[in-house]
């Protein structure tokens, strides 16, 4: 299946989980069901994922795209310290918000669905502002990607 085709489903996702996340909380798990997925996925397939699947990057190609003002990347994004200090936020927020949140299933599955709500307003802001694909240069799952996929790399 090429590539825009697999988007037009995958798109979807995201504001099934945004959107259905704000009133059905449990839909945040479905996040965390992606994000164990892909994770498992770039051993064997580097970031694929971020390529083909990723329903946000699917929105930003398929939507953002016709509104973004297409600026070049600032250089400081292409920096592997600056991707990881992003990583490290978001993860030390991530954190932050399980370690504070009531420990009831709805609750955590809300954080998920937190996570997703900002790093996707992040993702509009940076796609309309500089380029669509913005996000996916810095965004903290595709840097975590990348580095267990040269894993792999280093292994064969």
């Amino acid at each position: 299946m090429e590539k825009k085709s697999v988007q037009k489903i995958m798109v979807w996702f995201l504001p099934l989980i945004i959107f259905g996340g704000l009133f059905y909380a449990p839909m945040g798990y479905l996040v965390f069901l992606m994000m164990l997925f892909f994770l498992v996925l770039s051993y064997f397939r580097g970031r694929l994922w971020c390529s083909r699947f990723c329903p946000r990057g699917s929105f930003l190609d398929l939507v953002l795209s016709q509104a973004s003002f297409k600026r070049q990347v600032p250089r400081l994004f292409l920096k592997k310290w600056f991707r990881w200090v992003i990583f490290a936020f978001f993860i030390s927020f991530f954190i932050f918000r399980l370690a504070t949140v009531e420990k009831t299933f709805p609750k955590i599955g809300f954080v998920f669905v937190q996570m997703c709500l900002l790093s996707t307003l992040v993702a509009i802001a940076l796609g309309i502002f500089i380029r669509e694909r913005t996000w996916c240069v810095i965004c903290p799952m595709g840097t975590l990607q990348g580095k267990i996929g040269a894993i792999r790399g280093k292994k064969e």
